[in-house]
């Protein structure tokens, strides 16, 4: 899967990436090929939990003012740099939403849900989605973001953990226990 989609680089492309970080660092004006190549998906993420397009761009501008003015403090540990991204993303979000009493909405791209299904093992496809969706918008914000991760888009455990800052094996064990919980509740309704 390395190196095969959007979210997942080759060492040499996570290298090639850091270097340009750390020109940034010294440079902020070469911030702009990372901001290119992240805006639109961290857009997407706030997007998924925002009730106007108008609210995801304001938060998205201030994560990205606050990425570049937090630079100096960020450290390579090789995963991509969205990462660290996301984690700011997250933060920034549940600020919005706290300090606008806004309550977190959730878009699912069912896409990623016929994997989810075909791990749960069950058949009737078009009415399970239409359930599975109806329960994951139930999880919790940190159990939703996991699931988004996984199986939306795809990241490794290690990203993950890295996103939620939490172990590799600690993304992994929460996240089979997600997808027990769902199951309970996806057999349940």
């Amino acid at each position: 899967m390395q190196g095969t989609s959007k979210y997942h680089q080759s060492n040499e492309q996570l290298l090639r990436e850091n270097d340009i970080i750390e020109a940034a660092k010294k440079n902020p004006q070469r911030f702009e090929p990372i901001y290119k190549k992240y805006h639109e998906q961290i857009f997407r993420y706030v997007y998924q939990r925002m009730d106007s397009k108008d609210q995801a761009h304001d938060v998205t501008s201030q994560i990205f003012i606050k990425a570049i003015t937090k630079l100096h403090k960020y450290e390579f540990r090789g995963v991509p740099f969205s990462s660290w991204l996301y984690r700011i993303a997250m933060s920034e979000v549940y600020q919005y939403l706290k300090d606008n009493s806004a309550k977190r909405t959730v878009n699912v791209d069912t896409s990623g849900l016929s994997e989810m299904i075909e791990e749960m093992e069950d058949e009737d496809r078009a009415e399970q989605k239409q359930q599975l969706i109806k329960v994951i918008a139930e999880l919790p914000e940190e159990e939703l973001q996991m699931i988004e991760m996984r199986y939306f888009e795809k990241r490794s455990y290690r990203e993950i953990g890295e996103i939620l800052g939490i172990a590799e094996n600690n993304a992994k064990v929460k996240t089979f226990r997600i997808v027990g919980k769902l199951k309970k509740a996806f057999l349940v309704s």
